[in-house]
């Protein structure tokens, strides 16, 4: 009676780790799964033609690729798995580097002015008639300053943007020298200017060049 009585114990657990391990698996199985068919069902979908809020898809691509990745932590066996998750993985990579590269790379363009010139008015005119001869070259150092730093990221647009505004302010440079603007400061300015000019040139032309490619791809 003794020897039934483990022989059934023994029995009996032998079920409640097999009932376990169909439980991981069968868990692993929805988690993986889910995860599969997320990256699938994006896939689905155009780049050039998703709405959604990119940050929402990011968050939930991590979650379930995280969930599924967890639900492997104690199955044995779980090769055929993570080979799933890494192929899902890569091909969401792929797409998101599709989406992102069709995206503007800058802001919009009153951004750019706020950037360029503050909070400050410049008129539908472009006049700048609050550049005087006092402020007039820190003007011009925070706009090349800025240029200078945002270069990389400026569209074919916002070079043209930023060009219009650029022939604006020498405009109001040339009253300003009428009125007294310094000789030291106009030196300085002058060298800015030498600065800018080439800045301009070339990474408008690789933004150009950029932009066709793009379009050709």
């Amino acid at each position: 009676m003794k020897n039934f009585k483990f022989l059934l114990i023994a029995v009996l657990s032998g079920f409640t780790l097999i009932s376990c391990k169909n439980e991981k698996q069968t868990q692993a199985e929805k988690a993986v799964a889910d995860y599969e068919m997320f990256v699938d069902s994006i896939n689905n979908v155009n780049a050039a033609d998703l709405k959604s809020d990119w940050d929402s898809i990011e968050n939930d691509h991590q979650r379930r690729k995280f969930a599924a990745e967890s639900a492997l932590q104690d199955l044995e066996n779980r090769e055929e798995y993570e080979g799933k998750i890494m192929v899902s993985s890569d091909k969401y990579e792929v797409y998101k580097n599709s989406y992102l590269a069709q995206q503007p790379k800058t802001v919009t363009k009153s951004a750019v002015r706020t950037a360029l010139f503050g909070t400050n008015d410049i008129g539908d005119d472009m006049g700048f008639s609050w550049v005087n001869k006092t402020n007039i070259l820190s003007v011009y150092e925070n706009f090349v300053s800025t240029v200078e730093k945002n270069k990389d990221a400026y569209s074919r647009e916002d070079w043209d943007e930023i060009k219009l505004l650029y022939e604006a302010l020498d405009t109001r440079k040339n009253t300003v020298e009428t009125e007294g603007l310094s000789s030291s400061d106009n030196s300085k300015i002058a060298g800015l200017k030498i600065k800018f000019a080439p800045m301009y040139t070339l990474n408008r032309m690789g933004s150009k060049a950029e932009e066709n490619s793009n379009a050709k791809e």
